[in-house]
């Protein structure tokens, strides 16, 4: 390991984020997470289903209902969140305690690696290792301080930064898998269930996006994925269905505005099927069962 190149290049990444992560920081991990009530990991088996749009929007929906929520990207490679929230040109700053979260709309703690990049388009070219180090830093060195949820935006599909996650964090409340009726993302996302039952990880629930689109016109909708995928997978694998979120040319287009679509149209048809699938998670939380021990 003596050769193992640093990550820490061109100063890509201030010095204090990567730390060895060894016992201590285990420990400190569950220091941190202690103050953090529910931890929430938003999953999907591939890329282009809107795991993101999800993820940031959940944060949102649950900040306006006058939670504390902290939103943790932890796409290494693919850092979105931060363009979607409006806050892609901040920074994080260091202190004594740690790192010091972005604020983002709705006193939302933002963190992710884009905050730790020179540019936009500074791309992230790691192995494994580092980005398992990365990880753990964000859990152990950052000051989330008293949360009432964390989401966690993992990468799709089911490698390192979703395995770490599940390492880690012994007491992850859950996963929320986001498909879309194709056949191909659910061929997937049952990849990504079967992820979680092997690491003994719940899973709270399958969200279908893109569901179908309504014609603002004449008001048919026309089920251009196709019809009930998501919910038969759910079902095929025994597993509790949140709900569909219709297609809407409106969620990209206040994505790339940095505006979550639950908040700037919020009588809209995907806003209302939203806030149902945020009430049906709730319920689920409430009454969901201590998670298996390993």
């Amino acid at each position: 390991m003596a050769n193992q190149p640093s990550p820490i290049r061109s100063g890509q990444i201030p010095k204090e984020l990567l730390t060895v992560v060894s016992g201590p920081a285990d420990s400190e991990i569950a220091k941190r997470m202690k103050l953090v009530r529910r931890k929430i990991a938003i999953l999907s088996g591939k890329g282009g289903v809107g795991k993101s749009t999800v993820a940031v929007n959940l944060a949102a929906a649950l900040a306006w209902r006058g939670y504390q929520v902290g939103l943790l990207d932890a796409d290494i490679h693919g850092p979105d969140v931060p363009k979607m929230l409006g806050v892609e040109g901040a920074r994080i700053v260091g202190s004594k305690a740690g790192l010091i979260p972005v604020t983002g709309p709705l006193n939302i703690k933002v963190i992710s690696m884009q905050f730790l990049l020179q540019t936009a388009d500074t791309p992230v070219i790691w192995r494994g290792p580092l980005k398992m180090r990365v990880i753990s830093e964000f859990f152990s060195n950052v000051v989330w301080g008293n949360l009432d949820y964390l989401i966690i935006d993992l990468p799709p599909g089911t490698g390192d930064e979703s395995l770490t996650i599940m390492q880690v964090l012994s007491d992850l409340d859950g996963v929320v898998i986001v498909t879309t009726p194709q056949a191909v993302a659910l061929f997937d996302a049952r990849k990504a269930a079967q992820m979680c039952k092997q690491m003994r990880v719940p899973v709270l629930g399958v969200v279908e996006n893109m569901s179908g689109f309504a014609c603002p016109k004449c008001g048919t909708v026309t089920d251009i994925f196709g019809k009930g995928g998501g919910r038969n997978a759910a079902k095929e694998l025994e597993l509790f269905f949140l709900g569909e979120l219709p297609f809407d040319p409106r969620v990209m287009a206040l994505a790339d505005e940095g505006k979550p679509f639950i908040v700037a149209v919020p009588d809209s048809p995907v806003a209302k099927a939203f806030q149902e699938v945020v009430e049906h998670l709730l319920k689920r939380l409430s009454t969901s069962e201590e998670r298996p021990k390993t």
